[in-house]
């Protein structure tokens, strides 16, 4: 029962460890995509650890598993990972981890039903504000113009995905401006950011008691805007990206002193006016490296007393 319980030691260290050595440097702002990475690599690694960990407490604590789990290995592997010494505990164990799975899972259905039950009320709402006029069959325009007093722009998934934007927006956007926000919302579509919040608001909402899962879904909100921010200023430029980003907001008081729930576009403005000098390409590579190290180092231990039988 020991390499469980290093399992859980290993998947608590990354926990708490990981997230604050995100926090401190500082290169996810100026390499954000290479940060969602690390941080779905160092969430895996957590998960990793509890999945293995649940797996071999439940070979210790019941034979029928056992059997399955080590059926093709020989009896020295099995009598190095010490399974019949686990006690009460080995069943416990086994039994908290997979009920913390099967809720994850329903927390990621749940989270997926929200947003699709959003997307169809959107689209609902938008055919009662742009009504299709008699003998007219649905478009598969990617550019949907709605009448509207506020200037608002947004991406809605789905079948035949559109820009929705206000004609309020549509007057205060200039030049290459729309065609930035668009850029900026098929960045998102493309990367699939949207699974990205799906797995994050899961994780964040089933264990809100767990802080790196809470971290996890502020950071995936935040690094996905400026991985399309990136995406829309590489093709149109930053200070188009910066300006529609401003017109689109500027009326919603997130450039006032009092705090809103976007108060991150005055930030991704500045970093836009002022970008910070990229990582090169070598320690972009070493980093993505490195990330994709963190969830086999579980694996490796719980591989370790059956390779040092073998051995």
């Amino acid at each position: 029962m020991m390499v469980p319980a290093a399992l859980l030691l290993l998947g608590a260290l990354t926990a708490v460890v990981a997230p604050r050595m995100l926090a401190r440097a500082d290169w996810p702002d100026r390499e954000p995509v290479v940060a969602l990475w690390v941080w779905q690599c160092v969430v895996a690694a957590v998960l990793l650890c509890c999945a293995l960990s649940m797996t071999l407490s439940a070979a210790a604590a019941w034979q029928a598993v056992r059997g399955h789990v080590f059926a093709p290995a020989p009896s020295a592997v099995v009598e190095a990972y010490a399974l019949g010494v686990g006690g009460p505990w080995a069943a416990t164990t086994a039994v908290t981890l997979a009920c913390g799975g099967l809720w994850t899972v329903a927390m990621l259905v749940r989270e997926v039903a929200r947003a699709r039950a959003r997307r169809r009320r959107r689209r609902t709402e938008l055919l009662v504000r742009a009504p299709l006029l008699p003998g007219e069959a649905t478009g598969n325009d990617r550019l949907m113009i709605l009448e509207g007093e506020r200037s608002d722009a947004w991406w809605l998934p789905g079948a035949a995905p559109r820009l929705v934007v206000t004609t309020a927006a549509l007057r205060r956007l200039k030049g290459r401006q729309l065609d930035a926000v668009l850029a900026h919302e098929q960045g998102h579509a493309q990367a699939r950011h949207d699974w990205l919040l799906h797995c994050s608001g899961a994780l964040a909402g089933g264990f809100p008691q767990v802080p790196v899962f809470a971290a996890f879904r502020d950071e995936m909100h935040r690094l996905v805007e400026l991985a399309a921010d990136d995406m829309a200023s590489r093709r149109f430029g930053r200070l188009t990206t910066a300006l529609a980003l401003v017109e689109l907001n500027e009326d919603r008081g997130v450039f006032g002193p009092a705090p809103t729930d976007r108060a991150q576009v005055p930030q991704r403005v500045h970093r836009l006016l002022t970008p910070p000098d990229r990582l090169t390409a070598g320690r972009r590579l070493r980093l993505t490296a490195a990330a994709a190290l963190v969830p086999v180092v579980p694996v490796m231990v719980a591989f370790v007393p059956g390779l040092r039988a073998l051995g």
